[in-house]
């Protein structure tokens, strides 16, 4: 029987409990740091199954870390369970109708990247204990993916250091390999405190934390023209002071996310929107304080995983998909616009894209394209500046699906997630399988990574004085 063979069977043989535990996941939607259900799950879960499960790792009440087997080689995998503040939906509608008007949602899918993760290093697990094959499979139970950057802190603590290669995978709506540069980022809250006083009667008296706010933002978006044409900042105002116009504002502040290429350069382009706000705070006559939120490193490719993951991604194959499918994914499909479709479609080539462009679920696997830079970010990034990393994405969703939509959320506890899901944890698990019974794959991908690196080495962008999240903090 074939390692593809074998493992299938493994992980069909604990299907119901997988996804039971996918939809446990997806129906307790929590947010970066808070998810205490989903982590106890997983970390249950694991425990089941016969491995050490370390909790609270790196200063993480949500983060932890499951163990089997000892010695070299050891593979770490990833797994994540976040979800999204406003994304509240039912399961398997193709309407908008959210479980709880303004609640959390799985809109990236986080409840199948876990569960895949957990259905691979079970199937790990299970054929080590039949072959006797030697190593340890480690599940790293990773929060805090979308805001907070738990892994970041898993990577600053030394977590990774003895590890020979991660893997992971990320639910999407076409089945392939991410062997992509991605963005590094830096979040954080500016925060301005002025003097409150009766905006008519007395405003000389007042310092508006409001209008230092909205300075900060208007200066940020004159510094747009001047920074690397690859950078991205976004913000958000969480705290305008209030709703009364005729109070002078004494609060208000801003959260920012800064990405860039490089560590360096998000180092460099932090400084300079610091700076501005620091500005802002002069012109108005308030105080400005900061507050870190989060942070991710750029992705460092890895072609030789990825070339052993794609071979195990088609000679795993895709699922079956029957008529309920379809006929639930056309009915998705028609609440996208045409942008949403060519977007999701954009970084295919040409005859590929032609034939997935008529298609409502991605059931074929393109090539193996050339490695490509995303504007996106992922605290992956920090793993992988750490050890050899690669992940593979399976067909969850509709075919133009965008991510962080209700849409999302919809489909991520139907048969279609089910199936790329699982299909993820098969992928997953012989891509470390075959590495850890050929350690010529292990030195050949530490090989590359270390001339990739170029003789940089791993540097956390969390401040210094930062000792745990800031939310873990606050509980």
């Amino acid at each position: 029987m074939n390692l593809q063979k074998l493992i299938s069977d493994l992980i069909e043989q604990k299907r119901d409990k997988i996804i039971k535990l996918s939809d446990k996941i997806w129906a307790c939607p929590e947010i970066y740091f808070e998810e205490y259900q989903s982590s106890e799950y997983l970390c249950k879960a694991l425990e089941d199954e016969g491995f050490q499960v370390d909790r609270g790792v790196a200063g993480l009440q949500t983060g932890f870390i499951g163990s089997y087997g000892n010695g070299k080689p050891i593979v770490a995998i990833l797994g994540e369970f976040d979800a999204l503040t406003g994304l509240s939906q039912k399961k398997g509608l193709a309407e908008y109708d959210p479980v709880v008007a303004g609640g959390n949602g799985h809109g990236c899918g986080h409840n199948l990247l876990g569960s895949g993760a957990f259905a691979a290093a079970v199937a790990i697990k299970d054929y080590m204990k039949q072959t006797g094959l030697q190593g340890t499979v480690r599940f790293y139970g990773c929060p805090a993916e979308e805001a907070g950057s738990g892994k970041a802190f898993m990577a600053r603590a030394g977590l990774f250091d003895d590890v020979d290669l991660a893997l992971s995978w990320h639910p999407s709506t076409i089945p392939t390999i991410w062997n992509v540069n991605t963005l590094a980022n830096y979040s954080a809250t500016f925060k301005f405190n002025g003097k409150s006083a009766h905006a008519a009667a007395a405003p000389h008296l007042g310092r508006s934390a409001l209008d230092a706010v909205e300075l900060m933002n208007v200066g940020v978006n004159y510094l747009r023209e001047h920074m690397v044409p690859e950078a991205r900042v976004h913000y958000a105002i969480t705290d305008t002071g209030g709703t009364s116009p005729n109070v002078v504002q004494p609060h208000a502040e801003v959260v920012y996310l800064i990405r860039a290429p490089k560590k360096q350069q998000v180092k460099e382009l932090y400084e300079r929107v610091y700076n501005i706000a620091k500005g802002a705070a002069l012109m108005t006559g308030t105080t400005m304080e900061v507050e870190f939120v989060g942070t991710a490193s750029n992705l460092v490719p890895n072609t030789t995983l990825a070339e052993v993951m794609y071979k195990n991604l088609t000679a795993v194959g895709v699922p079956a998909y029957d008529e309920l499918d379809q006929k639930f994914a056309e009915k998705i499909r028609a609440t996208l616009s045409q942008e949403d479709i060519d977007a999701d479609l954009a970084w295919l080539n040409k005859e590929t894209a032609k034939i997935l462009k008529d298609k409502y679920i991605a059931d074929i696997i393109p090539p193996l394209g050339n490695e490509v830079a995303l504007s996106g970010s992922t605290d992956v990034g920090d793993v992988s500046w750490v050890v050899p990393t690669m992940q593979c994405m399976t067909t969850c969703f509709a075919v133009g699906t965008p991510l962080h939509t209700w849409q999302v959320v919809s489909q991520g506890a139907t048969a279609i997630a089910h199936k790329g899901m699982l299909q993820a944890g098969k992928v997953i698990a012989c891509t470390a399988i075959e590495a850890m019974e050929n350690q010529d794959i292990i030195e050949k991908a530490r090989s590359e990574w270390k001339e990739r690196l170029e003789g940089e080495t791993y540097e956390s962008l969390i401040p210094g004085s930062v000792k745990q999240p800031l939310k873990a903090a606050r509980v």
